[in-house]
């Protein structure tokens, strides 16, 4: 907001949003001060890429969580003929650029 000092305005956006600091310093009043919930936001970032990079390597596992998902997803078979409509015009734009150059 126009007034405001550059401190209140990382302190506060100008939609009343609380930044990094005051989430951070909620979590420290926290009952507990133990768990994920009272990291700071930088550490659960760590510990959350450090998951990701763990399950990742699990080629088994990350095919099944794909073999998953796209059997949710071609449920929807409306959904699914989109895709596929989506896919066959622009294969089919594709080959007239192409015939356009050539000629």
């Amino acid at each position: 907001m126009p007034g405001k000092t550059g401190n209140q305005n990382k302190e506060e956006d100008e939609q009343g949003n609380k930044n990094e600091s005051q989430v951070n310093d909620e979590r420290k009043k926290l009952s507990s001060n133990r768990g994920f919930a009272v990291m700071d936001n930088e550490r659960q970032k760590e510990i959350a890429k450090k998951g990701g990079e763990a399950v990742s390597k699990n080629r088994r596992h990350m095919a099944e969580i794909g073999r998953k998902g796209g059997e949710a997803v071609s449920g929807d078979r409306e959904h699914m003929a989109e895709i596929g409509r989506k896919g066959g015009e622009s294969r089919g734009n594709r080959k007239k650029d192409d015939k356009n150059e050539q000629g």
